[in-house]
């Protein structure tokens, strides 16, 4: 089984997903839906195709740790996609993730172009991948 990682925004959602050892965290997809419901549709549509027991979407804080709009709307997803996937789902901080992401894409692009979004999901997940490793 995989971990599917989420950078939810309201334009775009990108979405990477776990090796099955869930050491690793690779780019799966971007999602460019209109509204929270279909977003998380889809997100479960890309879970049941990669056999996930667990969703991690990011949540937004602000940088003293506090939560805003942007957090209760990351909330908001993660409920409809919880709902829809019939799968747990973990909030995890994901500060400065979309700034990593736009490094790593960046980076990245001399090699193989990676989406932006995906990359933040990758930043997202691959944190959370490495915070459960390390607590074993």
């Amino acid at each position: 089984m995989t971990v599917l990682g989420v950078d939810w925004g309201r334009a775009r959602v990108g979405v990477a997903v776990s090796d099955e050892t869930e050491r690793f965290a690779r780019p799966l997809a971007t999602v460019r839906k209109p509204s929270r419901a279909g977003a998380a549709a889809e997100v479960a549509r890309l879970g049941a195709g990669e056999d996930v027991r667990i969703i991690v979407v990011g949540l937004p804080l602000n940088m003293d740790g506090t939560e805003g709009s942007s957090a209760a709307s990351a909330r908001a997803f993660a409920r409809a996609a919880a709902a829809a996937a019939g799968r747990p789902v973990e909030m995890w901080d994901e500060r400065l993730s979309s700034w990593e992401g736009v490094r790593l894409a960046r980076e990245g692009g001399r090699r193989k172009v990676v989406d932006k979004d995906q990359a933040a999901a990758c930043v997202i997940l691959q944190s959370y991948l490495n915070s459960r490793r390390n607590k074993t």
